[in-house]
């Protein structure tokens, strides 16, 4: 008899080529010898990368939506379709280093009120690309993860607390407590986020796993960097064929984040800011792309 399986790996896809497939197989190389079950929801891909999962079958099933419903109503319906006690949330475009599994594994055991841990993750040119991050505010959209202030600033304390440095790993921590991880590669008790009902679906794409943690610390739980264990994420590889649609969709999750955390109350000043500025980044962005 097929023991029950503990560790369940959910990925949503869309269109991420040849991507999806290496996920898959190291994921596979991670649970070698364990009993698992994967679970990918396909938002409606047009290149074909859906038929990845066939050489994974029966371990892996596919989820298959008719048209794009979005990361975080995808990883609820991965969650919906699978049973295992802890869940493996991974991006298609992401690949896990050898231990990663067991090295998140063993930290979220050792701290029962840890509710996530988080890998290292690192480029493809082995950069690192700070997965572990504080609390957004408004000063994120200037000294967030990729923008050119916390390049030029990053002795900044601002620039350090919106993106957690290597100095955990310089100082030899096996773990340490952040106020949120990156959704591309994140381990979690699905009893947790059964608690807070899963990722909000509000946030179609991006900001949703900001959203998630600072729920589950509102719950009492914590969410935990974990830089033994190593992820490599080749960012954006299902977003270059929506390229639109993905700049609009970070700028509108931005506004939901800031709406319901920072800003809740319906007549704060704050949100006609924050809707102005975040409006104005979006078109800038647009432009730049080449869209308008």
């Amino acid at each position: 008899m097929t023991p029950d399986p503990l560790i369940a790996a959910i990925l949503v896809n869309y269109n991420a080529g040849g991507e999806l497939a290496r996920a898959l197989r190291s994921i596979g190389d991670e649970m070698a010898g364990h009993s698992w079950e994967g679970v990918v929801v396909d938002n409606a891909s047009t290149d074909g990368s859906a038929a990845a999962i066939d050489a994974f079958a029966p371990t892996v099933r596919l989820v298959q939506n008719t048209t794009n419903a979005g990361f975080a109503r995808g990883v609820n319906q991965g969650l919906a379709a699978s049973t295992a006690p802890l869940a493996l949330i991974m991006n298609p475009d992401c690949r896990l280093v050898a231990g990663a599994v067991a090295t998140l594994r063993g930290v979220l055991d050792a701290h029962p009120d840890c509710a996530i841990t988080g890998p290292r993750i690192l480029n493809p040119d082995g950069s690192v690309q700070g997965s572990a991050r504080g609390d957004p505010d408004m000063l994120t959209g200037l000294f967030g993860r990729t923008t050119m202030l916390r390049r030029a600033l990053p002795f900044l304390a601002i620039a350090k607390r919106n993106v957690v440095t290597e100095e955990a790993i310089r100082r030899g921590d096996e773990s340490v407590v952040v106020d949120w991880l990156s959704g591309a590669c994140m381990f979690a008790r699905r009893s947790a986020l059964q608690r807070v009902l899963g990722f909000d679906e509000r946030f179609f794409l991006y900001w949703e796993d900001a959203d998630l943690c600072r729920r589950l610390r509102a719950r009492g739980y914590h969410v935990r960097y974990v830089p033994g264990a190593t992820a490599i994420h080749r960012v954006g590889q299902s977003s270059r064929t929506a390229r639109r649609c993905a700049i609009r969709a970070f700028h509108e999750s931005a506004y939901v984040y800031y709406s319901t955390h920072v800003a809740p109350a319906p007549l704060d000043p704050r949100r006609v800011l924050a809707r102005a500025l975040l409006n104005t980044r979006c078109w800038l962005q647009l432009v730049t792309a080449g869209f308008r």
